[in-house]
């Protein structure tokens, strides 16, 4: 178990488990966190060895921000934390994006059955956006009964309770949440780099782009107070964290429902006068609510990483508005090239979807268009695929694969050629790279982030992870460099 602060461990010590649960978060999971503690030392005493936790997250820096929250969770109620689904306790944490993530989840039920049988004592539960649609509850509680535990996206603070809950009824534990207005953040979470962190700063969506299932599952626009935010981002900064990535599905849409109103832009410029904190990322950015305030604040700012993500979707006007994205092309274009004005040296990657119901060849080279203008350094490509439950999924004009297929290879490339030119801008020069890592393929190297998002490889050895150094960029390999470290 991974020990939080002293003044959580103090805050647990004065809560009486030999009362009634308090009603107020978080003070109520505190509760059961200090109830789960004792009821988990009762089972390894019995079982004569540790209980172990296995947790597996699917989806987007959201979700693995949340599950983050929820191992944190678990690790302070005993568990300890293992790389295999033999554990005690095995959570997914589930993503529905795309049919085929819940697929996924499907198939590994099967095989976490046959693990239960051989240990009496594992929980199984799962969580997170999949577990928001009715049919998917439906269909788990009645086919895959030896689930223990079944929660959504709204209350993944409960773990503690829900567990507990679980223990002492020894029955199927099903609270889905349809939507929220609450916020608990003050809970456990282990991060997975010590240096750097995402950090919720909205839930929800209220775009309902046309193919998008996310706005039925995360719920509305939730967005923090941005004393609170602060407040965190100060905590984790003097945990030891010099990089934070602000977290929402529309981030340039944040404090809408605040009162007094905040924008994202001003958000940024109170989390800039934090002391210690060296990098700010963010995503994801919707182009209707890039504001040029927003642009002038990266352009002033000389902590926020010099990357933005700008979901493209299509480059044709006529597909953006069945889309409901609420821009067109000439808008689009027009953003990025203030942007680009201001910030000459920023690296633009963007999300782009082939063969969205209609989508004409003209419609595709207008997308291709878009592409060869803007020149971003990497996109996230995706053939375009029904989801259950949103307004395309029943849309006429489904483009036929044989159609989607060269297309979509045809953008890949294109993508792939600009991408390696853009990606070798900064040869030669000197960068600032944070270093997460070692190298995958080699012990006498790491592995660093560039402000612009591109990693870079140098020689270099553990004492680095976490360390903010100077790098000189020697060879360009398109979508990452190598370097040697240079003078401060």
């Amino acid at each position: 178990m991974k020990p939080l602060s002293k003044e959580f461990e103090e805050t647990l010590e004065n809560i009486d488990i030999t009362k009634i649960p308090p009603e107020e978060e978080p003070n109520r999971q505190y509760y059961f966190i200090k109830k789960m503690r004792e009821i988990i030392k009762q089972e390894e005493e019995m079982l004569g060895r540790p209980l172990t936790c296995k947790s597996v997250c699917i989806g987007c820096q959201m979700n693995a921000r949340d599950s983050e929250k929820l191992l944190g969770i678990l690790n302070e109620i005993g568990y300890h934390e293992t790389d295999s689904e033999e554990a005690d306790f095995v959570l997914y944490n589930t993503c529905t994006v795309r049919e085929n993530a819940n697929l996924r989840v499907y198939g590994r039920l099967g095989h976490l059955n046959s693990l239960k049988r051989k240990n009496p004592h594992m929980v199984i539960a799962l969580c997170g956006c999949m577990m928001q649609e009715p049919q998917v509850v439906e269909k788990i509680t009645s086919s895959y009964r030896f689930v223990d535990i079944i929660f959504g996206t709204h209350n993944i603070f409960k773990l503690a309770e829900l567990i507990f809950q679980r223990k002492v009824s020894q029955k199927m534990v099903v609270d889905i949440w349809p939507d929220t207005e609450k916020i608990v953040e003050e809970l456990p979470s282990d991060r997975k780099y010590p240096f750097k962190s995402g950090v919720n700063i909205m839930f929800g969506c209220n775009n309902f782009c046309s193919y998008c299932i996310v706005p039925y599952v995360r719920g509305r626009e939730r967005s923090r107070k941005p004393e609170d935010i602060v407040q965190e981002i100060r905590q984790m900064v003097q945990d030891g964290v010099k990089e934070v990535m602000l977290l929402g599905q529309n981030v340039n849409s944040y404090g809408k429902n605040l009162d007094p109103r905040i924008t994202f832009a001003q958000l940024l410029r109170q989390i800039e006068e934090i002391d210690g904190l060296e990098r700010i990322r963010f995503m994801t950015s919707h182009p209707k609510d890039l504001s040029d305030e927003l642009i002038q604040v990266m352009a002033e700012s000389k902590k926020i990483c010099r990357h933005l993500h700008l979901p493209l979707q299509s480059g044709s006007s006529r597909i953006l508005k069945i889309m409901n994205r609420k821009y067109d092309k000439e808008q689009y274009l027009a953003l990025v090239d203030r942007i680009r004005q201001a910030i000459p040296d920023i690296s633009l990657t963007t999300d782009i979807i082939v063969g969205f119901p209609g989508e004409t060849e003209e419609d595709f080279e207008d997308t291709m268009d878009v592409v060869r203008r803007v020149r971003y350094d990497s996109a996230f490509t995706f053939i375009y695929s029904k989801r259950t439950g949103t307004p395309a999924a029943a849309m006429e004009n489904q483009v036929p694969p044989e159609v989607v297929k060269p297309r979509f290879d045809r953008l890949l490339k294109e993508v792939q050629q600009i991408a390696s030119q853009v990606c070798s801008r900064d040869l030669g020069t000197v960068q600032k790279a944070l270093v997460e890592e070692m190298d995958d393929h080699d012990d006498s190297m790491v592995t660093g982030r560039l402000s612009n998002n591109i990693m870079v490889h140098f020689p270099g050895d553990a004492s680095l992870i976490g360390e903010i150094v100077p790098v000189k960029l020697t060879e360009s390999h398109g979508f990452y460099y190598m370097g040697v470290r240079a003078e401060e």
